[in-house]
């Protein structure tokens, strides 16, 4: 028997890591014989697709699958680019079957007059961005709210079936129907037997992306015509009064106006796919999410505990274990992606939820953390132009089926037993979900009350900052005059987040409204504890006051972070490191670190009197001669001119306190090399937004093919939100750097506190909740 050839650069063949197989992919390449036995339809991926995926994230990122005839794409960098250029990556074979049926089932479909054609999902340029502009306005957030009480009272409903019964299959008897019922109500469609729409959406599942057996594919030939001609009935209803409510009814009445654009056939195909994508998706999802939830008893307890953590366990729900598995594409020319030579007509299985795990995107990707602040950028919608339109409606419902279930049932435990999925490549969840409570404990016995409360829904928009944690304060220490030094620990004794010189924490100081942001000033290495000390501002807007007047050792606090937007760069040749009153904080981390590390340093240290300098002792103990104290009462003051002058090669300059002092130190680098200077900021001078001295403009956003307008009342952020695109935030006054996207096109107004003066006049990045265009138009990467 030939050996194939050894893959590696020689070969142009990046991947394909031994043993190898004896097939080679259609450039010749050899394959692995871990590609070659790859198999979606059995277990291992059915049960977890991204662990399955694992040797191929870290050994063959892409590789060629024999027995599917397709190219495998495993890593989140690829796959989001492939989702970014869908010229090149038609989307045009994502309702093919992926399994080719025989002739008799095939008959059967015809006879049912079957033709699916193109909807949102599959459908190439030029004619799906105009259709999908066209039909937009029912997702956007303002509209979808006007679901919210039909879904409360639907999981309200569901629930009190079964509260009293102590065991039940969440999937059969709630997570399946209610979603279709809301599903139903979106389109306007007429409540209909739930277990016939159950079976024609698992039919429509199977026929194409499962692997029925041949004897199989006759009765799901069956049930995908009846599904075909269902739709086909309720649309001709519709059309008799346009009038009502729902989705298709808005689409009938835009085809009056625009019926080259929205013509008969796509909306009985949308019909159909609708009814599916609604619902199916958000069953199986909530379905995940309460199996991975019950699997992690301390997570369960804390958002039993905190309604709150709700939203980001959201996210983390489908970023860990979401619903979609994976989507597919069609090469239109050759290519490369992440290495790999893609010949026009390869055929792409883009598995989102191994790039869900991808640990260059997530950090420890495997981990379970609901209070990941990246978590809302997994792929499981999708992403640019055909991202799921959906995806805010599948958002509350989740949100709100969790709260039912925390609220009611906190007791809640999963049962014993073996979970099966209904075999394919792209949509999964558990065909049962069976757990178990003990009735007599259930809370509403004792507290009818709590039936009353509700937490708000956070609708269209990624909830980073809702990842609030609980610490305690394990003490509270005079440091200096009215500055506290806070060291705050894990409520389970466990370790904290890891932090790096330069990071904050959001506390939030006795109202979730009342949220400060405070550097962290300890030792990073120290696991066990989180540090910041607190400065009373007779002049500031109610934390440090609430900080220093009502917190004790004992108490609990909730934060949120770390997060870090004034990084330390450790390949500096020297650093100057310049704090001014308690600007100290996040500047002391960084000298701490520079010393570890044996970096060249200097630390200045401004102040008015040095019984208001905090941590002076210590300073001096730690940096020796490296720290300069200037003390003004004793006659000390830093003379920046001649510590700045002239320029030196290689030398950073680390800043943070007063204003007038980092306007100082910016005049006196002026001559410096872009970038020496960087600096933190305590808070934003740019005021409220004032209509009558702004002007209105276009955002491209390049990625989602759409424009949208932003009025002179309104931020960037703001027009994005409501035109149904995510963009995180958190403090919105150009302080965090939460909300950066990049500018492909335009000139940005800047008004940020967070971006160097060379990330400025490079004009690629902007921070969407505060600065604007100068000119009519700006290009977003979105």
């Amino acid at each position: 028997m030939n050996t194939p050839p050894s893959a590696g650069p020689a070969t142009g063949c990046p991947f394909a890591s031994p043993p190898l197989s004896t097939h080679t992919t259609p450039t010749g390449c050899p394959v692995s014989q871990r590609a070659a036995d790859f198999d979606p339809f059995e277990d291992a991926y059915q049960q977890d697709p991204p662990e399955s995926l694992r040797w191929a994230r870290e050994q063959e990122p892409i590789f060629w699958s024999p027995r599917l005839g397709y190219w495998v794409v495993t890593r989140y960098e690829d796959i989001k680019a492939i989702f970014r250029d869908n010229i090149t990556f038609s989307p045009s074979i994502a309702l093919e079957k992926i399994t080719p049926t025989g002739e008799e089932a095939n008959a059967v479909l015809a006879s049912y007059g079957f033709a699916l054609n193109r909807t949102l999902v599959n459908e190439d340029e030029p004619a799906h961005m105009p259709r999908r502009r066209l039909l937009m306005e029912p997702f956007t957030p303002d509209e979808l709210r006007h679901h919210e009480p039909l879904v409360r009272r639907l999981a309200r409903e569901y629930v009190d079936r079964f509260i009293d019964d102590g065991r039940a299959d969440l999937v059969d008897q709630m997570l399946w129907e209610v979603p279709l019922t809301v599903a139903l109500h979106f389109l306007g469609v007429p409540e209909e037997d739930m277990d016939t729409l159950r079976k024609y959406s698992i039919a429509h599942t199977v026929n194409t992306w499962g692997r029925p057996k041949p004897e199989e594919q006759v009765a799901v030939a069956h049930a995908v015509g009846n599904f075909w001609q269902f739709a086909g009935q309720v649309l001709d209803k519709m059309r008799q009064d346009p009038s009502g409510p729902g989705w298709m009814r808005y689409g009938i009445r835009k085809q009056v106006d625009h019926p080259e654009v929205v013509t008969d056939s796509y909306l009985h195909s949308m019909m159909m796919a609708g009814i599916v994508a609604a619902h199916e998706t958000t069953a199986n999802a909530t379905a995940n999410a309460m199996k991975l939830l019950l699997q992690h008893p301390d997570t369960w307890r804390e958002i039993c505990e905190d309604p709150s953590l709700i939203p980001n366990a959201v996210e983390e729900c489908l970023r860990h274990n979401g619903s979609v598995a994976a989507w597919r594409r069609l090469v239109t020319k050759e290519v490369e992606v992440g290495g790999t030579r893609l010949p026009a007509g390869s055929k792409l299985l883009i598995v989102t939820s191994s790039a869900n795990h991808d640990p260059q995107q997530f950090a420890d990707a495997d981990l379970f953390d609901i209070r990941r602040d990246n978590a809302s950028e997994h792929l499981t919608f999708g992403y640019g132009s055909h991202q799921c339109m959906g995806k805010n409606l599948a958002r509350m419902e989740m949100q709100i089926f969790l709260e039912e279930f925390t609220r009611r049932l906190p007791h809640l435990r999963l049962a014993e037993q073996d979970f099966s999925y209904v075999p394919n490549t792209s949509f999964r969840g558990p065909e049962h979900l069976w757990v178990e409570w003990d009735p007599s404990l259930n809370p509403e016995r004792a507290r009818p009350a709590l039936l009353e409360a509700q937490t708000p829904v956070r609708i269209g928009e990624p909830s980073r900052h809702a990842g609030a944690r609980t610490v305690i304060v394990h003490s509270v220490t005079p440091v200096a005059e009215g500055i506290v030094r806070l060291r705050l620990v894990a409520p389970d004794g466990k370790a904290l987040p890891r932090w790096t010189p330069g990071a904050h924490i959001d506390v939030e100081c006795g109202d979730p409204a009342l949220s400060r942001q405070y550097s962290l000033c300890g030792d990073p290495d120290d696991t066990q504890a989180l540090e910041v000390a607190v400065l009373r501002e007779a002049e500031g807007r109610g934390g440090s006051a609430w900080i220093h007047g009502q917190l004790q050792a004992g108490d609990r606090l909730r934060i949120r972070g770390p997060r870090n937007h004034f990084r330390l760069d450790e390949s500096a040749r020297r650093l100057i490191l310049i704090a001014g009153g308690i600007g100290i904080t996040p500047v002391s981390a960084m000298a701490r670190r520079a010393r570890a590390l044996g970096l060249d340093y200097a630390l200045h240290y401004s102040g008015r009197r040095r019984g208001t300098m905090a941590f002076v002792d210590e300073l001096a103990a730690l940096h020796g001669e490296r720290l300069h104290l200037h003390v003004g009462d004793e006659g000390g003051r830093c003379d920046f001119d001649a510590l700045l002058a002239p320029p030196a090669p290689g030398t950073l300059v680390y800043a943070c306190g007063p204003q007038r002092m980092l306007d100082a130190l910016e005049a006196c680098c002026a001559g410096w090399l872009e970038d020496a200077l960087r600096v933190e900021h305590f808070e934003s001078s740019m005021g409220t937004l004032d209509p009558a001295r702004e002007h209105a403009f276009e955002v491209e956003l390049k990625d989602s093919g759409i424009t949208v307008n932003v009025r002179a009342d309104q931020t960037v952020l703001g027009a994005l939100r409501a035109a149904n695109v995510d963009i995180p935030s958190d403090c919105e006054e150009g302080l965090c750097g939460t909300c950066e996207v990049r500018v492909l096109g335009g000139e940005v107004d800047h008004r940020d506190l967070v971006l160097t003066r060379a990330e400025r006049e490079a004009q690629s990045r902007m921070m969407a909740c505060c600065s604007r265009a100068r000119g009519g138009r700006l290009v977003l990467e979105l």
